[in-house]
């Protein structure tokens, strides 16, 4: 197959090649690696790669992939990293507005009876290529073994190249893209092409209120497969007999060679041994039913987990492959009387949407910039995050897991900007509204959203997206969670734009900044629990007025708090030439038009992680029901 660059010009082509997704487990050869954190089944290519910018695809190096191309006029830039913070392209934060409006006429594919439009993205004028290369030889460890690739975060299109061959194309920036390089992988001198778009149809999509960047942002690893590998682990822990006991199911999906037998452990906190099992080895290995008594429940002020340990043997009975899980007994449900509770007593949400960002690094953040989160997080009694507007990076999940943060876990979709217009709703040209061809594109996302993230004790809500009207094709997400998940709740706010289905799409009711009299009205006569997807937006000396909203939490047990607006500012550390210090810098501040200037800076906390006043008004108030 050869790549076609129309590809960006049409949403019914978002993954070509692409593996399907699966969960993000880890696995190791050895107790060794584990203990030490490290699997020789992994090669990083982080670091320094060659790179060509592009003003727009007609101007781009077209044949960089082939092995005979002269790279020698390349520049380098560092993977993960966001081009325009390398100096290459204009900064740009918008909120609602696409960053074309006003310079390019744009309408999305299969609205207003329009099909394709040829050339939209293909050719568009504003539609800036990154054209990456990375030599590399595979370390010794993966050799003999199949080879995948997997990219945790590219915006926004991306062609993929190995040694001069095709290997795929995905769109998604925020949820893992996964390749086979097994055909074309040798052991020295391997040549990786990476072609990326800033905009194609997926652009319409991701239309969050956030800078506008592009390029190869989160992590890029090798992944060598075991001869037997477990590719999908599907584990449903269930609470049962009054929240005292505990039921383990599970699913394991195997690839590879399956003679050999698969060693299932589940030890407590202090080890002790739960389950012990063996079970021969076959492509799905299934546990049914395994039944634990008075077992120790997960929640906020204890986020007790089990160790799952999965021993793969061959057929001489060696350890071929590895892989621990931590995972928590819970059980969240909604009364008759549209109460939410979890493990039987009611659930208070003490919440905050969270966009990842750091003040240079902008959304390629680090494994210490989400530690220091959960650490402001613990100091002020926050319990909840939901992950605006987006995927987040996987090991968020795992830290949220382990201290016991509640999560509500987005897709990433907003397409804000195709129904309202300077304020006005006008939903002509909404996607994916209820247009056949735009279905798939945001199914794929939550089918993505889901495999990843499944087994996450912390993921309470599974939330469709953000601001995107309301349709057929959303309630086909929301059916999705609900064929593959009994175990959890389906959040969508925009749905009151399309009343008709509300019975289809969402499990809560959910609004943004709702005053706190409109909501006491509806909490008088509640179909649904009701939580605040957004509140108290943080701008500027705001977030005063909070009491008024938790006293409704005593007053009324449908009332399940919210989410606050957000967590930390969006904004850029630069130098300042004139004054001569490093300081901060927000939309606008770049020359970029159009622009939601210091709208980008609605966070608890500035974006260098100092925090604003009103997280003192914020540690008070949620402290009240921690």
């Amino acid at each position: 197959m050869k790549a076609n660059i129309k590809w960006l010009d049409d949403p019914e082509v978002f993954r070509v090649n692409q593996l399907p997704a699966h969960s993000d487990h880890p696995f190791y050869k050895d107790y060794r690696e584990w203990q030490n954190h490290s699997s020789s089944f992994k090669q990083s290519l982080n670091g320094a790669w060659q790179f060509h910018f592009s003003k727009d695809p007609q101007s781009r190096p077209i044949d960089f992939y082939k092995r005979s191309f002269d790279s020698s006029s390349f520049d380098t830039i560092p993977v993960p990293s966001e081009i325009e913070l390398n100096g290459y392209a204009q900064n740009q934060y918008t909120n609602i507005l696409y960053p074309w409006e006003g310079k390019i006429y744009r309408k999305p594919a299969y609205t207003l009876g329009r099909g394709i439009k040829d050339g939209d993205f293909s050719q568009g004028k504003d539609n800036t290529v990154g054209s990456y290369l990375k030599h590399f030889d595979l370390n010794p460890a993966l050799a003999g073994h199949d080879i995948h690739i997997q990219f945790e975060g590219v915006e926004r299109a991306m062609y993929v190249y190995l040694n001069g061959h095709f290997i795929g194309y995905a769109e998604d920036s925020f949820t893992p893209s996964e390749f086979d390089l097994t055909p074309y992988i040798q052991a020295k001198d391997n040549i990786l092409a990476v072609e990326v778009f800033k905009h194609s149809t997926a652009s319409w999509l991701e239309d969050q209120d956030m800078f506008r960047f592009s390029g190869i942002f989160r992590s890029v690893e090798l992944l060598a497969l075991p001869r037997t590998h477990l590719m999908d682990l599907d584990i449903k822990p269930t609470v049962v007999n009054d929240y005292h006991d505990g039921v383990f199911n599970a699913k394991l999906h195997f690839m590879g060679k399956t003679s050999g037998n698969v060693h299932v452990l589940i030890e407590d906190i202090d080890g002790k041994t739960l389950l012990n099992k063996k079970l021969p080895l076959k492509s799905t290995v299934e546990i049914e039913n395994e039944t634990f008594a008075n077992v120790h429940l997960w929640d906020n002020h204890d986020p007790y987990l089990y160790q799952l340990i999965i021993e793969v043997h061959d057929q001489d009975g060696k350890l071929v492959e590895l892989i621990p899980y931590q995972f928590g007994f819970r059980k969240i449900e909604i009364t008759k009387d549209h109460v939410v509770l979890l493990n039987g007593k009611r659930l208070i949400i003490n919440g905050v949407n969270r966009h990842e960002w750091d003040a240079k690094r902008g959304r390629s953040i680090t494994l210490a910039d989400m530690k220091q989160d959960i650490a402001t997080f613990k100091h002020n009694n926050i319990n909840a995050v939901r992950t605006c507007h987006y995927p987040n990076q996987i090991p968020w999940y795992y830290l949220c897991d382990q201290n016991g943060i509640y999560m509500m876990a987005e897709n990433n979709l907003e397409s804000h900007g195709t129904w309202q217009k300077l304020g006005q709703v006008e939903a002509t040209s909404n996607v994916p509204g209820s247009i056949p061809e735009w279905r798939e594109v945001v199914v794929d996302r939550a089918r993505s959203n889901y495999e990843t993230f499944k087994n996450h004790t912390a993921i309470l809500f599974w939330s469709l997206g953000n601001e995107s009207y309301a349709g057929s094709n959303i309630a086909a997400m929301n059916k999705l969670y609900k064929d593959h998940d009994s175990s959890r709740l389906t959040h969508y706010e925009g749905v009151f734009h399309a009343p008709e289905f509300k019975k289809e799409i969402s499990d809560l009711e959910s609004c943004m900044y709702l005053p706190p009299k409109e909501a006491e009205e509806y909490l008088q006569n509640p179909k649904k629990p009701l939580v605040e997807c957004e509140y108290m937006h943080d701008m500027g000396n705001s977030d005063g007025g909070m009491g008024s909203y938790i006293k409704l939490i005593d007053k009324y047990p449908q009332y399940m708090g919210g989410f606050i607006w957000d967590f930390i500012d969006q904004a850029l550390l630069v130098h300042d030439p004139v004054s001569g210090q490093d300081v901060l810098r927000y939309g606008g501040d770049f020359d970029d038009r159009h622009s939601d200037y210091e709208f980008s800076g609605d966070g608890l906390m500035f974006a260098d992680r100092t925090p604003k006043p009103a997280m003192q008004e914020v540690r008070y108030y949620y402290g009240l029901h921690k």
